[in-house]
């Protein structure tokens, strides 16, 4: 079954022209005990296969345990989006339906090595020193989402002491449920600070950056 169809695929190629150098898309899953591993890998697979400079790495966790390490992986499905190398652009769930577009953003921006932001936001997220994780968490079907989700992966290109999760909230409702998300999206920094909304850049950058008080 394909999860894409003749007119989408054509519609992805078309978006996918802009990227420069090779990116690799790394897919986490296992065999048991993972709701939607299988749908991650063959829609990642197919996503591969419209562009030359796009390859496809999948990995089962209960075969690597070096590769979790190395990529800190904690729950699976997952996906690593990595260009010149690791900036930290994490998906953890299927990014399906609305976050479909985020992850077309992440692969272009990944090939660039360029997070696209404003030089103030750049300036102050460079105030960032140590292990900062931004993890967003989101459903399908919303659509103010995949602004978030890209937002923290572009902050992760930004800054290498920063890691940027979208968090497929349905698919993990126990973090769900520990964090309290009953609004999407909703931001979890370091499990220190928290915010909900679609922020305009800015307003993103300055929630982020309560992290340094």
């Amino acid at each position: 079954m394909a999860f894409l169809e003749e007119k989408d695929r054509k519609e992805v190629k078309k978006i996918l022209q802009e990227i420069e150098n090779p990116v690799k898309l790394v897919v986490f899953k296992r065999n048991e005990g993972c709701l939607y591993c299988q749908e991650a890998a063959m829609l990642l697979d197919e996503v591969s296969q419209l562009h030359e400079k796009v390859s496809l790495e999948i990995i089962d966790t209960d075969e690597s345990p070096k590769d979790i390490v190395e990529f800190d992986i904690d729950k699976v499905p997952a996906v690593a989006v990595v260009g010149k190398k690791d900036y930290g652009i994490r998906f953890f769930g299927l990014p399906a339906g609305y976050e479909f577009s985020a992850l077309l953003g992440d692969i272009i921006d990944a090939s660039k090595g360029d997070s696209g932001l404003a030089d103030r936001s750049r300036k102050e997220l460079g105030k960032i020193d140590f292990p900062v994780r931004i993890q967003v968490f989101v459903t399908p079907s919303c659509p103010y989402c995949p602004t978030a989700v890209r937002m923290a992966h572009k902050f992760a290109i930004e800054n290498e002491n920063i890691t940027g999760e979208m968090v497929e909230a349905q698919e993990f409702p126990e973090l769900a449920q520990k964090y309290e998300v009953y609004a999407v999206p909703k931001m979890i920094v370091n499990d220190e600070v928290e915010f909900e909304g679609a922020l305009p850049e800015p307003n993103f950058v300055k929630q982020v950056l309560r992290i340094l008080k």
